[in-house]
């Protein structure tokens, strides 16, 4: 499983900036709201759990939270969705856009338009699916021995190191138990999701197109009813510092 060293790294910088902004409040109180169906008890509902640590990393406050947990118990609010959409970008490059709305024609609409403004199509479902894989990922701060270790011990079914970390990759219904096995060996974790991996991954080496991909993420990325963008693409140094 490549694919998520460079890439993961744009990603975690541009949540970062959004996060700054406040714009991801929206996106995580629907992911909350959706979780919440399960079970609003997040020691016994472990996707609410994740949800709310994801909001807790990024300051929503405590309001709000409550608010999106609420949202379920409420009759008149109107009804959430969850969608997975299919591209293809410029290069042949696959894209999964998970949307959580209370809207889908304008959740279509808008990511139709994002798609097309920069190169890219929407895609018939299944065709685009099929080449990833859902995993649970885990993100430690460390890297070395040990870290591989502790991960293939507690079950992992793959792991990346990167520059800043390691990626521990599990299957989607053993995700809090490996989680709990690699804290317990002392590693911190600084992110645990749901997500698609790529099952291979295309190398972009040229700055147009790798400008193109870039803008299409961006503006999925500026919809509040999408919640994540996966990618089968990864950018080349050269390109990336061109880009940078």
């Amino acid at each position: 499983m490549s694919g998520h060293s460079k890439w993961s790294t744009i990603k975690r910088q541009k949540g970062a900036k959004d996060a700054a902004r406040g714009v991801v409040f929206t996106k995580l109180g629907n992911t909350i709201a959706v979780a919440a169906r399960n079970g609003t008890d997040p020691e016994t509902n472990f996707a609410l759990r994740l949800a709310i640590e994801k909001a807790k990393e990024v300051n929503m406050p405590m309001a709000n939270i409550q608010r999106a947990i609420d949202r379920q118990k409420d009759k008149d609010a109107a009804q959430l969705h969850e969608l997975l959409y299919e591209g293809y970008g410029p290069g042949g490059v696959a894209v999964l856009v998970e949307c959580t709305t209370d809207n889908i024609n304008r959740t279509y609409s808008d990511v139709k338009v994002a798609f097309s403004r920069h190169g890219g199509s929407l895609a018939d479902k299944g065709s685009v699916a099929f080449q990833f894989d859902r995993r649970g990922v885990i993100r430690i701060e460390q890297t070395g021995d040990s870290v591989l270790e502790a991960a293939i011990e507690a079950g992992a079914l793959d792991i990346i190191e990167e520059e800043d970390g390691t990626l521990v990759y599990t299957d989607p219904k053993e995700l809090n138990r490996i989680r709990l096995a690699l804290l317990e060996a002392g590693l911190k974790v600084l992110e645990t999701e749901l997500a698609y991996v790529p099952k291979n991954t295309i190398v972009i080496d040229d700055a147009e197109t790798a400008g193109k991909l870039l803008r299409i993420m961006d503006a999925l990325d500026d919809i509040d009813d999408v919640n994540n963008v996966s990618v089968n693409f990864d950018i080349s140094e050269s390109i990336l510092a061109k880009l940078n």
